[in-house]
Parts: structure tokens; C-alpha cells; sequence
């Protein structure tokens, strides 16, 4: 596990002025220059290139340990694509979220045809090491040519209105989206996109749903689980 951690070697500033910016910029929808500013108001002074740069070598690294932690989600996929227009060409984003609304893993591709969905169902399976016990997606054909070629024993459901948990996810992408105005590439939305889902489910737990006492009990849960990820403490 060693080799696994952060290293901070060569950086002017502490791993927790790191981390905490890396932290700022995929939990809340801040630009760089917004956390720029929150950095300074703390009395850190640091150019928005440097936060870019951070959560650019930083974020996958803390993503990659953050998943490894976690473990599998539960065993219900909500499984849907949304088009991502990225310099005039249409790109698709490949998310699937568990029945707790926890993003499971996400693919930008080029197409949304067999082969595409293919390739998403074996990154899933490799991610989370079992079948599920439920697959619930929309209509498309893609999937059900998918669902029978990798993985027929589960249970396919596509019942209209079933798959909205999987549509509503793609909402922090749209504001992000629109504040970022758009991403530059597939690559960069690939790379934005899989440290902001961890870092938000390691952050969302349900607080309307919990008394004060267990939402902070689990807050504070949170941020220990990313101070040992980031090697802050």
C-alpha cells in the first residue's frame, strides 16, 4: 500500500494545502479561480494554473485510493448515457449509480451502438468484481444486445420512469458543464468526471434523511477517510 500513497515530493506547498484545494474543487461547483480566492482569504497565496496542476496529478491518484477503500456498491445498476457535445462533436458520457444514488463507474465514448455499451458492461464487471443482482436501463437496444452477450442470467428491467435515478445523476455534469463552459476534451471530461463522482459519494450522505447527530457522526467519517487518503494526517 506504500507505493499507493500521494507523494508530495518537489511541491512548494503542504500536502494539506493540496488536498484541501483539490478537495474544494471537486466537491462544490467552483472554478479554479473560485478556489483561488478561498485559498487567499485563508492566507494562501497560490495562482489558479498551480490548483489546475493539483487536481490534475492529485484527483485520480485520490480517486483511484478512494474507490480501492470503498469496496463494491450495491448490487441494483441504474445504468444511462447522456450526449456531451465536446469542440462541435458529440460525445457520450456512460454512467451507472447503485440503488443508493452512489455512482458506480463512468465512460465517455464516441458512440452509444453495441460495441460502446459492451465495452462500459466489462469496465462495471472489473470495477466491481460481481454481477449485479438487478440491471434496470432505458430502451436502448444497445443495452438489452449487451445485457444478453455479457451478463443474461441478471435481471433486465426498462420499465419507463424505473431508470430515473440514473438520469438525475447526470445533473452535477450539466453544471459543471455549463460553468466550465463545456469541457475541452474527452479525455479531460473522462478525468474530471471519475474523481468528481468519488469524491461526491464519499461526501453525500443523505442529510435529509438523518438526524443532526448521525449526519455529522458521518461528515466527520468523511473527511477522516480523506485525510488517510491524502496523507494529510
Amino acid at each position: 500500500m506504500t507505493s499507493q500513497l500521494p507523494t508530495y515530493h518537489g511541491y512548494r506547498f503542504p500536502p494539506e494545502v493540496i488536498s484541501y484545494a483539490v478537495w474544494l474543487y471537486h466537491r462544490f461547483g467552483l472554478s479554479f479561480r473560485d478556489t483561488e480566492d478561498l485559498l487567499a482569504q485563508r492566507g494562501t497565496t497560490v495562482s489558479y494554473e498551480s490548483i489546475r496542476r493539483w487536481c490534475r496529478a492529485f484527483g485520480p491518484q485520490y480517486a483511484r485510493t478512494l474507490r480501492r477503500r470503498r469496496g463494491q456498491l450495491g448490487d441494483t445498476w441504474y445504468l444511462d448515457e447522456v450526449f456531451v457535445k465536446i469542440q462541435g462533436r458529440q460525445q457520450y458520457l456512460w454512467r451507472a449509480v447503485d440503488e443508493d444514488g452512489d455512482e458506480i463507474d463512468i465512460l465517455v465514448q464516441s458512440r452509444r451502438n453495441r460495441r460502446a455499451a459492451l465495452r462500459f458492461f466489462r469496465k462495471l464487471l472489473k470495477g466491481q468484481g460481481r454481477e449485479p443482482r438487478r440491471l434496470t436501463t432505458d430502451k436502448l437496444g444497445s443495452y438489452k444486445a449487451a445485457h444478453r452477450a455479457i451478463m443474461p442470467s441478471v435481471v433486465h428491467c426498462t420499465r419507463q420512469y424505473e431508470n430515473n435515478r440514473a438520469e438525475v445523476s447526470h445533473q452535477p455534469t450539466r453544471q459543471r458543464e455549463r460553468q466550465m463552459r463545456r469541457f475541452k476534451s474527452a479525455a479531460h471530461l473522462q478525468r474530471f468526471a471519475s474523481v468528481h463522482g468519488v469524491v461526491q459519494n464519499l461526501f453525500r450522505v443523505g442529510r435529509h434523511l438523518l438526524r443532526s447527530t448521525h449526519y455529522q457522526l458521518l461528515r466527520t467519517q468523511a473527511f477522516t477517510e480523506w485525510d488517510a487518503v491524502t496523507c494529510v494526517r
